[in-house]
This record gives C-alpha cells, sequence and structure tokens, in this order.
C-alpha cells in the first residue's frame, strides 16, 4: 500500500485500525546496480544475482527495488552514474561488470556500503584490508579469470593441436585489464611455441574488422580475452568464428551456449549469485568490513561438440573426460 493511501485510511478508520497512528511502513531498500557494461546479453548473470537475492529472502518488485545504471563499457561514465545512485540514497552499490566498476564506486568515498565482483586481487587494488577482514564498506566475490590463462591456451591446444597462430581479441575500451592479461598470455604463447596476434575489440563494428583481417592474415584459432564485453557479444563471436571456421576459446560458458567451441574459467553465473547473497545480507544489516571475500572456487570445462564437428575436429578423449559439460 503506498503512504499516501495508507494516511487517507488511517484518516477515516483509525478507531478501527490495529496500527497505531502515526505508525509508518518501512520504505522499500534500494540496490544501486553499476555495471561496466550494456544490459544486453547480461541476462545470465542478473538472473543468477536475483536468485541469490531470493536466497537472501529478497525479490526485485516486491520487498527490494533495484535502480540500474549500465555504463555501456564507456569507462568514464561510471562516476557520474555512481554519484547518481549516491544522490537516490541507495542502500547497497552492487559494482559488477569488473574492476573498473570497484574502483569507481570507492572513488565516490561515501558510508554506502558496496558488494564488489571482480577479477583481480581486491587487496592488491586497495579495496579492502584483507580477504577474510574486509574493513570498509567494501566486500564480494572474486573470481580468477587471469589466472587461467596458461591453462585455457593449453587446453585450446589440445583440442587443435596444430595451432601455431593463434588470434587474440582484448578489450580496447578497458587498457588496464588488457595490458594484464596480454602479458600473462604471451608469456605462456612463447613456452608453449605459440605466436599470438592481439586485436583490440569490443564494439561490433571492430569484432567484425578483426574477423575480416583473421581472413586476411590467417590464423589457426581465435583465443577472445576474459572480459565483461564480450559475453554482452556472444551471438556475434559465435557466429563469425563459425562462419570464418576458426575454433575459438572463451572464459565463460555463455559463448559457448551461444555457439562458440570451448570456455575454461570460473562459474561466472555462481559469482553473480554469491553477490545477490551478499547483497541479501547487507540489506539486513550485515556490514561489508564483517563479511569475508569470497573467491571462485567452481571452475569448468565446457565443449560444444556441435561446432567440434561442423569444425571438423575431433575431440580427443582426455578433454572429454575432464569436460563438466559437452553440449551436443
Amino acid at each position: 500500500m503506498k503512504r499516501r493511501a495508507f494516511i487517507t485510511l488511517l484518516g477515516g478508520a483509525a478507531a478501527a485500525s490495529p496500527v497505531p497512528v502515526g505508525a509508518q511502513q518501512q520504505p522499500i531498500p534500494v540496490i544501486g546496480f553499476l555495471s561496466t557494461v550494456a544490459p544486453e546479453g547480461f541476462s545470465d548473470r542478473l538472473r543468477g544475482f536475483r536468485e541469490g537475492l531470493r536466497e537472501a529472502g529478497y525479490m526485485e518488485g516486491n520487498n527490494v527495488l533495484i535502480e540500474y545504471r549500465w555504463s555501456e563499457n564507456r569507462l568514464e561514465r561510471l562516476p557520474g552514474l555512481g554519484a547518481d545512485l549516491v544522490q537516490r540514497q541507495v542502500s547497497v552499490i552492487v559494482a559488477s561488470g569488473g574492476t573498473a566498476g570497484a574502483l569507481a564506486a570507492k572513488a565516490l568515498n561515501t558510508t554506502i556500503p558496496v558488494v564488489f565482483g571482480i577479477p583481480e586481487d581486491p587487496v592488491e587494488l586497495g579495496l579492502v584490508a584483507s580477504l577474510s577482514r574486509p574493513g570498509g564498506t567494501m566486500s564480494g566475490v572474486n573470481f580468477f579469470v587471469g589466472e587461467v590463462l596458461a591453462k585455457r591456451l593449453e587446453l585450446l591446444r589440445e583440442v587443435v593441436p596444430t595451432a601455431k597462430r593463434v588470434a587474440v581479441f582484448v578489450n580496447a575500451g578497458n587498457a588496464a585489464r588488457t595490458r594484464l592479461q596480454v602479458g600473462q598470455l604471451e608469456q605462456a604463447a612463447v613456452a608453449m611455441g605459440v605466436t599470438t596476434r592481439i586485436f583490440e575489440t569490443g564494439t561490433s563494428q571492430s569484432i567484425n574488422a578483426a574477423f575480416g583481417k583473421i581472413a586476411d592474415e590467417g590464423a589457426d584459432a581465435l583465443f577472445v580475452s576474459a572480459d565483461p564485453i564480450f559475453p554482452t557479444r556472444r551471438v556475434q563471436l559465435a557466429t563469425m568464428a563459425a562462419y570464418h571456421a576458426i575454433p575459438s576459446s572463451f572464459s565463460v560458458r555463455e559463448i559457448v551456449d551461444a555457439g562458440g567451441l570451448m570456455s575454461y574459467g570460473p562459474n561466472i553465473i555462481d559469482a553473480y549469485r554469491q553477490m545477490g547473497i551478499y547483497a541479501g545480507r547487507v540489506l539486513k544489516g550485515a556490514r561489508p568490513a564483517d563479511l569475508p571475500v569470497l573467491q571462485s572456487i567452481k571452475f569448468e570445462l565446457v565443449i560444444n561438440q556441435q561446432t567440434a564437428r561442423m569444425l571438423r575436429i575431433v575431440l580427443p578423449p582426455s578433454i572429454l573426460s575432464i569436460a563438466d559439460e559437452v553440449i551436443e
């Protein structure tokens, strides 16, 4: 019942009401959802987040509201979007879509609690004092993606043992993460005798242009770096990889579900579920300072067998035996 209607009811039948005169309904809490990407292609992660909220006792539109702010890969917009949430006086800010969102939330320098989901070490980034005792106003989930780059490349080589030239897609709009991942990947590639060709992408146009260059220059496989922008382009990536008949490796299964060949990395949907649980706990009064940073322990290898057949790839038994899921 809206507050205005509630006051009117009291004025007309105060004597019959069991609610004391002057009592007010508790306002519905509001979560500020700050993301570095666009909402398109983000539905699976939002589903995981809402599932976590439900586990904590909250349902969007019922006993909690969510204000969404999407920077659409324009990281320079994050400070303004975050400030808008502060002005809105949200109960908690959920910083999603990678490290940039968490750093932007920290820079707001407010007392509003923040729940983050990031791939890098939050202690090294200065977001928390320690994983077990964060202190301050921030805590969340640390899911590893950079740490498994070498393993991803190793698995790709096992599926495509003849791959010597590997095209690598990175997000041109996220320079800090790009530098870190490229350095780690190139070190692993040298050890495996693989040469890499880096393509700065992110937009639909730049992805199409990169595939055109791959076709002209030739590449034995495609390695798409771990960045939240790429799941939002999953249909395009899977379709173009199929069109150019190039085996592709991704960090998240969402692109494999769309037709990509394989993925290896943390279960991002589950990480967002954990973020939803933490947001719910904060709404109930928990302090981020007392909530240990959770670290991903669920890693999964997903193979699209249909795509493998289309590419005339015979998946080795060693891969099939360790795959968490083979999509037939």
